[in-house]
């Protein structure tokens, strides 16, 4: 086994709020739908504990972002996430160029404490719009209409966010080519500074799992695909990861480390942690438990699950995210954030080049467009090696 010395990569927190209005037939993360009121107060009592308890893996880092990921997070008042935010500050602090996300619908209820949520410390919203076609947005099982994901944008802006991120789904039930297209043009004459343009994928234990949809055949996503990567392209949005798009250098720097096997504190009913421990030579993943009832008993342990990452896996768990990136890796950042050393996978490296998949150079892994577009081919050679 060749290996190197691990290092601490950066360090980002994601913030999980499980609770939403609806639960989208699509959607496979842990959320929840609740008849009465959120415990919100009671819930932040839990976050701030369970982040508490996570300050060992912290090992002298600042933050350098903050995601506020759901369920909806813009549920909770803008108080709640200013509570967070400062309890992360005072127990952490902060790079001074910190990102801080939080998701949102594009409800009116939600938009009305946007204004609140910039003052409180937030400088990026994430409005998870899906589509701008209402026949879509009630086959998605949304509660917005596509008025209000219109005007959700607009608010955004005039509530002072200038970096905004629309979600928007393609390859979705009956869809036809030009319906696609309308929906992405929809979302660029918003002229948000990111757009993440995602194919809708069935997953196991949803509702369109159990009952799936007639969805658009994979010829039809891919002529999709590459009419909307020249219109993005076109309309100045450059592609830098598989499904996310930006203007003027916006990259999402929360979800670019995640990408490039950096650090985070998951904290939060169901949240999960990748956490580098260089002194004991290991790489651990934790998760949290999911049930917000288990979550919010003080009487149990947040943490349902804490182990090690096996030495033989490492680099498949690297490079599943690492090669989504345009750009690719330098050979030293796998090395530093995976304690091995590249001579490890040059056979796997080999047969990706020579099947055309990646371009390989002393000092950069990079995936090849045909790369990206057969990611899971890509690491099935890892899988095997």
């Amino acid at each position: 086994m060749y290996s190197t010395q691990l290092c601490l990569p950066p360090l980002s927190l994601y913030v999980h709020i499980p609770w939403c209005i609806k639960k989208c037939p699509y959607c496979d993360f842990n959320s929840h739908t609740t008849a009465s009121d959120i415990p919100e107060k009671d819930y932040l009592i839990s976050l701030m504990d369970d982040l508490d308890k996570t300050l060992n893996f912290v090992q002298g880092r600042k933050l350098t972002s903050i995601f506020f990921g759901g369920g909806t997070p813009s549920l909770f008042s803008a108080n709640a996430i200013e509570q967070i935010i400062k309890g992360a500050e005072s127990r952490i602090g902060f790079h001074k160029d910190i990102e801080i996300t939080l998701e949102a619908n594009p409800g009116t209820f939600e938009q009305k404490k946007f204004s609140d949520y910039r003052a409180k410390g937030v400088n990026r919203l994430s409005i998870g719009v899906q589509s701008f076609d209402d026949t879509q947005l009630i086959s998605l099982g949304r509660v917005h209409s596509s008025k209000e994901a219109l005007d959700a944008v607009k608010n955004a802006k005039l509530a002072g966010f200038d970096n905004i991120n629309i979600d928007l789904m393609h390859g979705l039930p009956n869809q036809s080519i030009d319906e696609a297209i309308n929906d992405l043009m929809c979302a660029i004459k918003l002229e948000p500074n990111h757009i993440s343009w995602y194919q809708l994928t069935i997953e196991p234990n949803t509702i369109f799992f159990n009952k799936p949809p007639k969805l658009p055949t994979e010829i039809l996503v891919e002529v999709i695909q590459e009419k909307g990567a020249e219109i993005l392209l076109d309309a100045g949005y450059k592609q830098y990861e598989v499904s996310a798009y930006c203007k003027k250098n916006k990259r999402s720097a929360h979800n670019m480390n995640y990408w490039e096997f950096g650090d985070y504190l998951g904290v939060g009913a169901g949240a999960h942690g990748k956490i580098s421990l260089p002194k004991e030579n290991k790489i651990i993943r934790i998760q949290k438990t999911r049930s917000p009832e288990d979550y919010l008993n003080h009487k149990k342990t947040y943490t349902c699950s804490s182990k090690s990452i096996d030495l033989d896996e490492i680099p498949l768990e690297f490079m599943m995210n690492a090669l989504r990136i345009n750009q690719g890796v330098s050979t030293a950042m796998f090395e530093g954030r995976t304690g091995l050393s590249v001579r490890q996978i040059e056979p796997c490296l080999k047969i990706l080049k020579k099947q055309k998949l990646i371009e390989r150079s002393t000092s950069r892994i990079c995936p090849t467009k045909k790369g990206r577009m057969l990611l899971n081919s890509v690491l099935e050679v890892f899988l095997e090696k």
